[in-house]
C-alpha cells in the first residue's frame, strides 16, 4: 500500500481521465482504474447502432491499455441498470414535464460517485479520482470540504459537481484542477499515451447522435402522436401556428420553430398540460428571479440570511451578481441584479463565492420572487 493511499480512478478512455490515472500513479498513489458501462445502443439508439463515447468497446480498451502500460489494475463495471433507473428515466420525465434536464449533474450526484465509492470500498481504496477540471480542499476554519473552480476557466466543471455532499467530497481527488487543457494534452504525449490526441466528447453520453428528440421518440411509445398539433401562442394568447409537441422544444430556442412572424421569436414558456408553447421577442426571455429546489449547500451548512453571490444558470454561463437566501431546508431563492436571458426550469443553479461553490439546486420556477421579497430584488448586487 502506497503511503499516499489507494485511489480508484474513473477511466472513460479519454485523455483527461487517462492523464488523471497516470499522474496519480506517478505521484505515488496506489492506483486502480475503473471504467463504468452506463448505457448501450439497445436502450439508447443513435448513430446507426454504433456505440461511441465512454461506453464503447474502443474506449474501454483505451483505458485498459493505459492501465496495462503503466502497471496498475483496471476493471470494468456494469451500472446500466442503476444509470437507466435514475438518469435516463429522470431525463425523459423532465422533458415530458416541460423542463430541460442536465443529465451530467444527475449522473455525478446520484450515480457516478455512489457507484465509485461502493467499488472503492470493495477494493480497499481510500479515495476516488476523476478527470474533472475542478478543485477540492478541506477548510479547517469552516470544518468543511470546499469545491472550487478549476484553473482552466474554459474547461471548469465545478458547475457539474455542485450536488456532491460533504462525505463524497471528503474522498474525492481532482488532479486536473490545477492545470489547463493544453498542459494535459502535453502530459498525455509525454506519458506516451495513445489517447493524447483523442478528441473531447461533448454530446450526452447516452445520446451519441446528440438528437434528444429522436431519443424521446424512440423511448416513449406513441409520444409523437400524443403531442403533435399543439399551438404556438404569443404572450397575449394569440395563436400563431402549430408545433410538433412540447417535449421537442426548449426555453430560448429560436431555430426550427417554422414560424414567419416578421421578427425573430424565441420559445419563452412551455406548458405541458395544454401542449402550448409561448413564443416572443428576446425581451420576453429576460427574468430576474428564480426558485431552486433539491438543493445542496457546499461551503456553508446553511444560508440563514441573504448573502451576495455569483449565480450561474447553465453550463458555460459567465454568471452574474445576485442575492440568495434559503427560506427552507430544500429551497433557494435568487434575485439577480439585472435580468438574465432564458432562465430554464430543469437546469442547475450554481452559486459561487469568489471561486468557491456555495451550493446549487435545480431551477424549478422562474420569476417567482413576489412582493414579500421585494427588498431582496432591490438590494441585489451589481
Amino acid at each position: 500500500m502506497s503511503k499516499k493511499g489507494r485511489v480508484l480512478v474513473a477511466m472513460s478512455g479519454g485523455v483527461d481521465s487517462s492523464v488523471t490515472a497516470v499522474l496519480l500513479n506517478e505521484r505515488g498513489y496506489d492506483v486502480v482504474g475503473l471504467t463504468m458501462k452506463t448505457w448501450d445502443y439497445s436502450t439508447s439508439g443513435g448513430r446507426d447502432g454504433k456505440e461511441v463515447g465512454c461506453c464503447s468497446i474502443e474506449s474501454m480498451n483505451d483505458a485498459r491499455v493505459v492501465a496495462t502500460k503503466h502497471g496498475f489494475p483496471h476493471f470494468v463495471v456494469d451500472i446500466r441498470e442503476e444509470f437507466g433507473d435514475w438518469v435516463i428515466e429522470r431525463f425523459t420525465d423532465e422533458y415530458l414535464s416541460g423542463r430541460t434536464p442536465n443529465p451530467c449533474v444527475l449522473c455525478n450526484t446520484h450515480i457516478k460517485w455512489a457507484a465509485l465509492l461502493e467499488r472503492a470500498d470493495d477494493l480497499d481504496c481510500e479515495y476516488i479520482a476523476t478527470g474533472h477540471y475542478a478543485n477540492v480542499r478541506y477548510d479547517e476554519d469552516l470544518d468543511r470540504y470546499l469545491l472550487s473552480r478549476g484553473e482552466d476557466r474554459n474547461k471548469d466543471q465545478s458547475y457539474a459537481l455542485w450536488g456532491l455532499p460533504q462525505e463524497h467530497l471528503a474522498r474525492s481527488i481532482f488532479p486536473l484542477g490545477e492545470y489547463e487543457k493544453p498542459e494535459i494534452r502535453q502530459m498525455a504525449a509525454d506519458f506516451g499515451l495513445s489517447v493524447a490526441d483523442k478528441p473531447d466528447s461533448y454530446e450526452i453520453c447516452f445520446i451519441p447522435d446528440n438528437d434528444y428528440g429522436r431519443f424521446l421518440r424512440d423511448r416513449v411509445d406513441g409520444l409523437e402522436e400524443d403531442v403533435s398539433g399543439g399551438k404556438f401562442v404569443l404572450k397575449d394568447g394569440t395563436v400563431v401556428g402549430e408545433h410538433e409537441g412540447y417535449p421537442f422544444y426548449t426555453i430560448g430556442q429560436r431555430r426550427g420553430l417554422g414560424l414567419a412572424l416578421g421578427e425573430r421569436v424565441y420559445v419563452t414558456d412551455i406548458d405541458p398540460e395544454t401542449n402550448t408553447i409561448t413564443v416572443g421577442p428576446k425581451e420576453e426571455l429576460m427574468e430576474q428571479t428564480l426558485t431552486a429546489h433539491e438543493i445542496n449547500l457546499v461551503k456553508y451548512p446553511g444560508i440563514d440570511e441573504e448573502r451576495p453571490a455569483w449565480g450561474t444558470i447553465r453550463y458555460n454561463d459567465d454568471g452574474a451578481g445576485c442575492l440568495t437566501w434559503q427560506p427552507d431546508d430544500d429551497t433557494l431563492k435568487v434575485a439577480f441584479a439585472e435580468p438574465r436571458r432564458a432562465i430554464t426550469p430543469g437546469q442547475s443553479l450554481v452559486l459561487y463565492e469568489d471561486d468557491d461553490v456555495l451550493g446549487g439546486g435545480w431551477i424549478h420556477e422562474v420569476g417567482t420572487v413576489q412582493s414579500d421579497d421585494a427588498e431582496h430584488t432591490a438590494e441585489a448586487p451589481a
